[in-house]
């Protein structure tokens, strides 16, 4: 990995900053196609209950209004708003359109389509709802245990599994058992940009849609087999995103804006607000995680046994996928001789769980991580010896998937973490007694590069030279406001040895564009990063053989530098990429024009180890952040400006899921906090300053090396936050958010 790059390895801004600088970026939000209609959703207020009653008359005699639509003028049929691709697997069909049964506080009941949209929200307060109010199942303990009362026809429990994994080692009369309990919790995404949808359906029966989301394909698929059209009457176009973290991962309000342009045949767009988009469409799953181990005296893990109960809320979704996810991040981090788990995924009458940033990984690393530091604590070891006698080693094979882990570098994450951070000095040294308390933890993660060994993985691109020698790259990509497009840009020009700003790359476009599966599951750098790659070589190839045509000189006498074709050793004799493309056109009548599907064949490990120091005001509960490393196994940083600030957005995203994030839900089902007055989520002047700390070995098949990190980023935050408040006050905390109650509760009933 020593090898000098000209782009990859350097610091280039994101591709569309002056844009959003100057408020030119289109967003959805701005687009207005003439004849447009404004929709609206009125979203029940109660947790479970059947509609007797639903009069629409006062909203539809209202004028602009053009039509309102409930469960009576809509389709029944079943989808499920996950599906990727048609037939997948875990995708449960149990939701439609509209309800006229609520299984959750914001469950959809009605669409206004009106003139304006202030119309459309005058509309919906006239619109009166009887309901026959149901037993609420507020929890996954309750849903379970409840067979009376059921959310869906098929009973409360919507998937349930069991695996073990290597062979039951003899217990020793030294071996020491261990048993944790973590609770983690429903949180919103938090985006800037709030849910929104734009469809038209034009005179030639064509379905347009402009979503802001993570798989223009997989919107494709869910829209049209519900809709029942075929999929070249679709058009699904990805529209600039104002973030997402996993929450436009599924097609959450597609569908029902689609339904209403097809119906009206005219443009209609459909946006939420901050309390729709909390309520409505999906939270990171809330989970219960029961953790056994047997280890040696010496600290050698013998068996590990873990029990997950998974809060899937209202609707199924992604829930079973998510769950079977989490039950296979830990053999990624640890030698286990012996692995069991066992998942249940439950309905409640909660807004719905979805796809998350680090999807099912930091609800069990966190439940893992607290509960090493609990082995630790048991054993009276360092918690960083106890790792070092555990974690995988490079190309360990991963238990779960029988896929090599590849070069996880993870024991040198933590080698030189603990090194950095000056861990030894700060863990031993004499705790506070004051009301002011210090602590320091840490926690190891480990997560996947793509969907390979589980999941079809592939990506397609097309590259064209234009006739000026610079580079049109059409893919399936979808941009978040992460530096996608930008680090594309960067390793197609290391290929091709051309200035970036002479690459254009095309985002995600049903009609247009080539296929790809969508922005998740950590593929984009690792799988789409290695199609560009390889296409950008296949365009290089077909460079050469033009220009040795051209030369009549044999491939081997040439080489590529500087955006041009030279002979070797005659630095006089050269062909610039404008020279070669026209040529090829003019005299050959040849387009240099590349299309290229890359198959994942590997899915290694990335790796990362994050330490904080905390301070306690015991009086108050309130935690402040007083220095963070984070250290990362990321193979080769193609722009490592962007991956920092991934880091950085993912700790500030990991403390509010530590310390004070959640999705309030009371016993009624009923929703305390809806907007940003009362969500609260972790703001600039409370962030620490956070080292990182990058090792770049390789190894892998990622483009230079490269794998993933904007989600590995978050998955160790949590836990490390909390086991250095563990350390600090010298307590076993382990429910998510730590509230200052809670702290405060612990430490009265400690004494």
């Amino acid at each position: 990995m020593n090898k000098d790059f000209k782009y990859v390895g350097k610091t280039f801004p994101i591709h569309d900053a002056p844009q959003k600088v100057r408020g030119e970026t289109v967003y959805v939000s701005d687009l207005k196609l003439p004849n447009m209609l404004y929709a609206k959703l009125l979203l029940s207020s109660v947790a479970h209950g059947l509609i007797i009653k639903i009069d629409t008359s006062s909203a539809e005699a209202l004028p602009g209004v053009i039509k309102v639509f409930t469960y009576l003028n809509t389709p029944s049929k079943l989808y499920s708003r996950y599906r990727i691709i048609p037939d997948q697997e875990f995708c449960m069909e149990d939701e439609r359109l509209l309800t006229e049964k609520v299984r959750f506080v914001g469950d959809r009941i009605a669409a206004i389509v009106a003139t304006s949209l202030e119309i459309a929200t005058e509309a919906i307060s006239l619109i009166r709802v009887e309901y026959e109010t149901l037993q609420v199942l507020s929890t996954p303990e309750v849903a379970l245990h409840d067979h009376q009362t059921l959310i869906h026809p098929g009973g409360n429990v919507i998937h349930e599994f069991e695996f073990q994994l290597g062979e039951i080692t003899p217990i020793h009369e030294d071996d020491l058992n261990c048993e944790t309990f973590t609770c983690t919790q429903k949180v919103h995404h938090a985006a800037i940009e709030t849910h929104i949808c734009l469809a038209d359906y034009n005179s030639s029966e064509t379905l347009t849609i402009w979503a802001a989301c993570q798989g223009v394909f997989g919107v494709r698929t869910v829209v049209a087999d519900l809709l029942e059209l075929s999929y070249n009457k679709v058009r699904v176009i990805k529209m600039p995103t104002g973030g997402s973290f996993g929450g436009r991962q599924e097609a959450t309000i597609e569908p029902i804006t689609a339904f209403m342009a097809k119906e009206l045949r005219c443009p209609v767009k459909l946006i939420f607000s901050r309390e729709d988009s909390i309520i409505a469409t999906m939270t990171r799953p809330a989970t219960r995680t029961s953790i056994r181990t047997s280890v040696t005296k010496d600290g050698v893990m013998k068996d590990c046994v873990v029990d997950t109960l998974l809060d899937a809320g209202g609707y199924a979704t992604s829930s079973a996928d998510n769950a079977h996810a989490m039950s296979q991040k830990i053999c990624k981090l640890y030698r286990i001789p012996y692995y069991k788990h066992q998942g249940k995924i439950i309905y409640t009458n909660t807004p719905i769980a979805g796809g998350a940033r680090g999807w099912g990984a930091p609800e069990i690393i966190t439940a893992m991580e607290i509960h090493m530091d609990a082995v630790a604590k048991l054993l009276t070891i360092d918690p960083v010896e106890l790792r070092l006698k555990n974690l995988v080693h490079p190309y360990d094979y991963d238990k779960a998937s029988n896929i090599s882990l590849g070069n996880a570098r993870i024991i040198e994450c933590l080698l030189k973490g603990s090194e950095t951070f000056g861990w030894t000095k700060r863990y031993k040294r004499e705790p506070d007694q004051g009301r002011y308390r210090r602590g320091v933890g840490f926690a190891c993660a480990a997560h996947k590069n793509g969907m390979y060994g589980g999941f079809p993985e592939h990506s397609t691109m097309t590259l064209k030279v234009n006739e000026d020698g610079s580079i049109i790259l059409n893919t399936g990509l979808h941009e978040l406001g992460c530096g996608t497009i930008t680090s594309i840009k960067q390793i197609v020009a290391e290929v091709l040895e051309i200035n970036p700003s002479y690459i254009t790359i095309l985002e995600a476009d049903t009609e247009y564009g080539p296929y790809d599966f969508g922005t998740y599951g950590s593929r984009v750098t690792y799988i789409c990063g290695a199609c560009a790659y390889h296409v950008a070589m296949r365009a290089k190839e077909k460079l050469l053989e033009c220009a040795a045509h051209i030369f009549r000189k044999p491939l081997q006498a040439l080489e590529i530098k500087n955006s041009s074709v030279w002979v070797i050793g005659d630095e006089q004799q050269k062909l610039s990429y404008r020279e070669i493309a026209t040529t090829a056109k003019i005299k050959d009548n040849q387009d240099i024009v590349i299309t290229h599907t890359y198959q994942g064949t590997s899915n290694p490990g990335s790796y990362a180890v994050h330490f904080a120091e905390v301070e306690i005001d015991t009086l108050t509960g309130l935690v402040k952040i007083i220095d963070y490393l984070a250290v990362h196994d990321i193979g080769k940083a193609i722009n490592p400006g962007m991956v920092e600030g991934q880091i950085q957005g993912a700790v500030q995203n990991g403390i509010g899921y530590a310390l004070l994030e959640e999705i309030k839900i009371g016993k009624d089902g009923s929703i305390a906090n809806t907007n940003f007055k009362t969500y609260h989520t972790v703001n600039a002047p409370d962030m620490p300053t956070i080292d990182i700390l990058l090792i770049e070995q390789g190894g892998d098949e990622g483009p230079f090396g490269a794998k993933s990190i904007g989600e590995i980023a978050f998955v160790p935050v949590a836990s490390a936050i909390i086991n250095a408040v563990n350390n600090a006050l010298g307590t076993s905390l382990s429910e998510l958010p730590l509230m200052p109650e809670k702290i405060v509760t612990a430490l009265r009933s400690s004494g």
